[in-house]
This record gives structure tokens, sequence and C-alpha cells, in this order.
């Protein structure tokens, strides 16, 4: 379980696609705290963490399910991604409850200054927007955010100065693709209240 916090931006160093999948490499200071096994969240996405070298170096196996549901199969050596290391017990839910399994990809419509913020519109497959509320939470490429507003087609977020800078969000353009996973709570409620089938 991760909050949406993002702890790292790492950089992709390299990138092997064949038809079983893709393998990527990882730098960050994060790979001393993994261990072989351990899962992180790369742009959102729940991986787990293989070839450690003991370094600031650690690779991931993306399977095709994965590539066919987010953006990580558009990344390549050189891309800046966003990391966050699982949740512990001890410490606090700053964010909130993300399991790292992207619900879909959307796309940045466009982003305004909005003071020292930037707002940002996010357009989304209605099959999604229908968990997304406003002053909700919602996850885009593994950042916890707050929804500004919403309508049938998109929604917007307003990101300040601190995500910005520490987070792929803040070099976002329009036409850019997003991991987007809507808050679980949403999904549980709607699965609770509509009627069963025989």
């Amino acid at each position: 379980m991760f909050t949406g916090l993002v702890e790292d931006l790492g950089t992709v160093t390299s990138v092997d696609a064949t038809s079983d999948g893709v393998r990527i490499a990882i730098t960050s200071p994060l790979a001393r705290e993994l261990k072989e096994g351990d899962s992180v969240a790369v742009n959102g996405v729940c991986l787990t963490a293989t070839g450690l070298c003991g370094g600031e170096l650690f690779g991931a196996d993306v399977m095709n399910e994965t590539l066919r549901r987010s953006s990580l199969s558009e990344l390549q050596a050189g891309s800046r991604v966003n990391l966050e290391l699982p949740l512990k017990p001890d410490s606090r839910l700053g964010g909130h409850i993300v399991q790292g399994h992207v619900d879909g990809v959307g796309a940045v419509a466009g982003a305004e200054h909005d003071g020292f913020s930037r707002r940002v519109t996010i357009e989304a497959d209605p099959a999604l927007l229908r968990y997304v509320v406003e002053k909700g939470s919602i996850t885009v490429d593994g950042v916890s955010l707050t929804v500004a507003s919403v309508d049938d087609s998109a929604f917007d977020v307003s990101l300040i100065p601190e995500t910005l800078e520490r987070t792929t969000l803040g070099a976002t353009e329009e036409g850019t693709p997003v991991n987007l996973e809507v808050d679980i709570v949403a999904k549980y409620v709607e699965k609770l209240v509509l009627p069963h089938g025989d």
C-alpha cells in the first residue's frame, strides 16, 4: 500500500522490450532501501524490484497487462519517473490509500497558472470519471491529488510548487499520458450498493 506522496524522481537508464514484456532499470537513492522482491511504485504502478546491485540501480519487470493499462509503455532511457516505497505500519498516511493498481490512462488536456499553483485538466474515460468527485482524492502518475472540479470528460487538479518541483507533473504538457488510479473506496461502495444479478 502507498500514500501517493512521491519520495524521489528516478531516472530510467534502460528499457529492454520483448514480446513477453518490458524490463526497465531505474537509478535512485531509494534503491539502497530495496530488497529483491520488494514493491515500489513507479509512476503510480506497483512493481517488484529485481536485479539489485547494492547501489542506486534497480530493475523491474513490466508484464503485458500492465503495459496495456498504464503509460509505462511510453518509458525510454532518460525518462524521469515518480517513485514511492510502500507505507510502513508506523508511518503517517499523508496522502490517501493508494494500491498502485492503475485503472487507466488519461491525458493532459491543458494547464494554466492560478496564483502560485498550476491548474491541470486531465481527460479520462467516462468509465473512470464516474468514480471521481470534486474534493475527492485521485492518483495521477503516483501522486495523491485533490480533485478541484470534474465533468463528463475531464477533471482538474491544482498543483502546488512543491508538487511541481518534486514530481514529473511539473513537466507535463498537453497530450502527456498519465496513469490514473481512482479512490478504491468509491469502487467498493459501488459494488456494495448496485443490485446483484441472479
